[in-house]
């Protein structure tokens, strides 16, 4: 057995962490970026109060708004602006997007070159030497688990456009402040769909080839608990805080697991498809998931050696239903039917909702890259899947 672990961030979880946040962010400086979601603050009462506690820390505070997935340009204009103003630490309080666009500018501050330069896949890519601005990393949502992750997602959506990652293993937040107390005001749809980026990504790492007995006990870990949590925070649970704390440790479960096994075919579209189409991240995961899912089954039954992966989705049907059926064969068709009623249940949009249509599954198969995925998939494969949900 041989494997190896990345770096995770000194980690703050539970109800009441975010009062940490003044101290840890005046331990590395006065003059502070503080990034987040366009709703963030309006939304959070718990975050609305954190900025006068920052201020009252003494620390100077600049604002960045970001209402989408980062931008290079947006990553640029931040930038150019911290270099009026340095900035000691950066700090992000959002969703996915606000935390990737604040490990995307802690990045950048000490260089040069605009990001696109960086970005993997770009044309005369330039790896990263790994120098960055101290950065701390608070999720309001439970999807991406980037506050453990060390890559930030930058996208250039429209024709000729990508959806790729600023990575190095230096990148990984030096502080994460998961506080589920910050997740209650979250809607039902963003409940959903991040949940379903969560579990997408806690799946495709148990699945990986990649996986190990470390990345499998986090991932299963996670399982466990975005199964007994998922359905009451898309409802009547949604103001427990003991519920948000489940599904907020699923996706810190999942960013650490991602971190160290990789990722499927699921995300493998959302790259290619996400450059070409603004559709959530979390939304697209929701809505291929199942098919996904069934497309795998049934190449890991066709290829006769496939049997340790269906025991493994067999598995993840027995945390996610409570039961065992006795039958490998029956727990995977069975967490097939499950995910397909909950993509009933959540009225998940299928990918025609936002433009795409046949047409475009050539150049969309084209550039779709997964190494990581449970099976190998050709392009009649892959075909079934988006086709299926368009």
């Amino acid at each position: 057995m041989q494997f190896s672990v990345l770096p995770t961030p000194r980690i703050h979880f539970g109800p009441g962490a975010l009062a940490k946040l003044p101290a840890l962010a005046a331990a590395f400086g006065r003059r502070m970026l503080l990034v987040t979601g366009r709703q963030t603050l309006r939304r959070s009462p718990v975050a609305s109060r954190m900025l006068d506690e920052l201020r009252r820390a003494g620390l100077e505070v600049a604002c960045l708004e970001v209402e989408r997935e980062p931008s290079p340009e947006l990553i640029d204009e931040a930038v150019a602006l911290g270099r009026q103003t340095p900035f000691e630490v950066v700090v992000a309080i959002g969703g996915g997007s606000a935390v990737d666009a604040g490990k995307a500018i802690s990045a950048m501050l000490l260089q040069r070159d605009p990001v696109e330069r960086f970005i993997e896949g770009q044309p005369g890519f330039t790896p990263h030497d790994g120098r960055k601005a101290p950065f701390i990393a608070v999720p309001t949502t439970s999807g991406t688990g980037t506050e453990a992750t060390s890559n930030a997602v930058i996208s250039r959506v429209g024709p000729g456009g990508y959806k790729r990652s600023l990575r190095h293993a230096a990148f990984v937040p030096n502080e994460a402040v998961i506080d589920p107390e910050l997740m209650t005001s979250a809607p039902p749809e963003l409940t959903a769909s991040s949940g379903m980026d969560a579990f997408t990504q806690l799946l495709e790492a148990y699945l990986s080839p990649f996986a190990s007995p470390y990345t499998d006990a986090v991932s299963c870990s996670g399982l466990v608990h975005f199964s007994r949590s998922f359905e009451l925070a898309c409802g009547a649970g949604a103001p427990d805080v003991a519920v948000r704390a489940d599904m907020a440790y699923a996706a810190l479960m999942s960013g650490i697991a991602l971190t160290n096994a990789g990722l499927g075919i699921v995300h493998g579209f959302a790259s290619s498809v996400g450059g070409l189409f603004d559709i959530p991240h979390g939304t697209l995961c929701a809505t291929l998931l199942a098919e996904a899912t069934r497309e795998n089954i049934r190449q890991l039954r066709a290829s006769g050696g496939g049997e340790a992966g269906l025991q493994k989705f067999a598995n993840a049907s027995r945390i996610l239903t409570g039961r065992a059926t006795g039958s490998v064969a029956d727990d995977c068709d069975r967490l097939v039917e499950l995910l397909e009623e909950w993509q009933q249940q959540f009225a998940f949009p299928r990918l025609g909702e936002f433009g795409l249509r046949e047409s475009d599954l050539a150049e969309i198969i084209a550039a779709t890259r997964s190494k990581s995925n449970a099976a190998p998939l050709d392009e009649a494969a892959m075909r079934r899947i988006l086709s299926a949900r368009v």
